[in-house]
């Protein structure tokens, strides 16, 4: 059965498959997180770049990242001291580092290079122009139903309810953009979290969308976020296991060696790129979101979800707001907010979907 169409990278091994990551245009962000490691402060560095409206391309199978905006470039790479600013050497006292599956630059290198070479100014940011959603195929995943009706809140709004409004929203918006979806539930029934994982990695879908609602016995919680699989997910685990179970095929690549032991070393390749690639379509849908609804953006976050452990494809699980927040159980009630927060998703997989290079893989 098919899997994947997916990754923005592409896989071959020697005799199997080349792995070449695509690039990610980011659109500007109001704040940047900070990370405390080994008492030095380290910032993200695709939010930098957010906020100063520079290109960025990243090779995941060689941690290294090229950044460009008006004719200047800076290469680093991760566990270096060592970055190249316009083909010049310059040494940190401090190496560029991997924290949460994302690359992280420290607080001298944001001062001494990234400011000085990418200034603040008034007008950094060039908003992408607006194209088609460049995916064939979306599973979209409402959580809970039938029986099962997730989170409840103070006013009676059940979770189950507002996952199904949106999945069916964002689907009918896909659709129209001429992209496939497949739903894993249509209605209100139970689904069990095995079932929807087969659903996804039969389907030969390029993304997996996880709708939730939130809750939390703190009803002044309110918010919207977005997890992916987390980095203690083993992904050689995850692999063996599934070369275990079924056998592997890319479209246009040859394998010469059908060992289970070099299945499984394929499969890890292609979950460990998932879940960078996960990281950036939730990167993508948070940034979209704080600029079209009126929403506390909590972040993205790694998680041991099931649901997003079995799907073989990039995937995410957002949850679009607290039921048990009473002013959000008051928006989540309203087919309009719906239907905004479907907009949303939509924008954040469009924006997504710009750069990604699609490579078909296969299971049988």
């Amino acid at each position: 059965m098919k899997t994947n169409k997916y990754l923005k990278t592409f896989f071959t091994c020697a005799t199997l498959l080349i792995l070449i990551s695509g690039c990610a245009t980011v659109p500007p962000a109001s704040t940047i997180p900070a990370y405390s490691i080994n008492g030095l402060t380290y910032y993200p560095l695709i939010s930098l770049c957010e906020l100063r409206g520079v290109d960025m391309q990243y090779d995941t199978l060689i941690s290294t990242a090229y950044l460009n905006k008006d004719a200047k470039r800076l290469n680093l790479r991760a566990g270096d001291t060592l970055v190249l600013v316009n083909d010049s050497p310059m040494h940190l006292s401090s190496p560029i580092d991997i924290y949460q599956g994302t690359i992280v630059v420290p607080r001298q290198f944001k001062e001494q290079v990234f400011d000085i070479l990418f200034p603040q100014s008034v007008s950094t940011y060039r908003q992408p122009i607006r194209g088609k959603v460049k995916l064939s195929k979306v599973v979209i995943d409402a959580g809970h139903g039938g029986n099962d009706p997730g989170a409840i809140g103070k006013n009676g709004l059940r979770e189950k309810d507002v996952n199904l409004d949106i999945a069916r929203k964002l689907s009918d918006l896909l659709r129209a953009e001429g992209v496939r979806t497949v739903l894993t539930r249509s209605n209100d029934r139970f689904i069990p979290l095995s079932t929807r994982v087969s659903i996804a990695n039969k389907s030969g879908a390029d993304l997996f969308v996880s709708i939730h609602s939130n809750a939390n016995r703190s009803r002044s919680l309110c918010g919207f976020e977005v997890y992916y699989v987390a980095p203690s997910v083993s992904d050689s685990k995850r692999a063996y296991m599934t070369a275990k179970s079924s056998s592997l095929n890319l479209k246009n690549a040859v394998i010469t060696n059908s060992s289970q032991d070099l299945q499984a070393i394929i499969w890890d390749m292609i979950y460990t790129n998932s879940r960078a690639e996960s990281i950036e379509l939730a990167h993508s849908l948070c940034k979209v979101m704080d600029s079209s609804v009126d929403a506390n953006i909590l972040g993205i976050k790694g998680a041991r979800f099931q649901v997003l452990k079995g799907v073989r494809t990039p995937g995410v699980l957002i949850e679009v707001g607290f039921v048990s927040n009473l002013n959000e159980e008051k928006l989540l009630r309203t087919s309009a907010y719906r239907q905004k927060l479907a907009e949303g998703i939509l924008e954040g997989l469009r924006n997504y979907s710009q750069n990604m290079a699609l490579v078909e893989v296969s299971a049988r």
